[in-house]
């Protein structure tokens, strides 16, 4: 019997165009293994693993290696993937939809970049009512010209801790 749940898991922008060359994305291999753990135990505990992917014309360009969602966390050919033209996943998307139809009214959510679509996304999803965790672990950044990327994740979580979302490590997260 499939336990339903009112939490999903949601793996934003985790594409190999948005992972960037190695070395790039800050702690790239350590949030990659985090989330990896995290969609084994979602899928352990029947918990719906929603994944969400950029378009954009040229560098994310649908169909085309950069687009693809890295080998080490893609989904299942049972899992919900949405697409996106925006940084926040609600906007112009089925997300909203999708995640009532399932019941859903916690999220977890993790990926790339914190800056721009996890912020974006945490934010509406709180605005919309959700209970939110950010997996303080499994998120980051590339370095910008004005801050290290180390500095960004830093500065988000605490933005993000208390105010939007709790903010638990990826070894802290159980479905269960």
């Amino acid at each position: 019997m499939i336990k339903v749940s009112k939490t999903a898991l949601l793996i934003v922008d985790v594409q190999n165009g948005v992972l960037g060359k190695e070395n790039q994305t800050y702690n790239a291999k350590e949030v990659l293994n985090n989330l990896e753990h995290l969609i084994k135990k979602a899928r352990t505990a029947n918990v719906p693993v929603i994944y969400v992917q950029h378009n954009a014309e040229k560098h994310l360009e649908p169909n085309t290696f950069n687009w693809q969602i890295h080998k080490t966390i893609a989904p299942t050919k049972d899992e919900l993937r949405i697409q996106k033209h925006h940084p926040s996943s609600f906007h112009d998307t089925s997300l909203l939809e999708d995640l009532r139809k399932l019941g859903v009214t916690k999220l977890v959510i993790g990926g790339l970049q914190t800056e721009w679509c996890i912020d974006s996304t945490v934010r509406h999803a709180f605005s919309l009512g959700f209970d939110v965790t950010v997996v303080e672990d499994g998120h980051s950044t590339m370095d910008t010209s004005t801050l290290s990327a180390k500095k960004v994740v830093e500065h988000h979580n605490r933005i993000f801790k208390g105010q939007f979302a709790c903010l638990k490590k990826a070894a802290e997260i159980d479905f269960q």
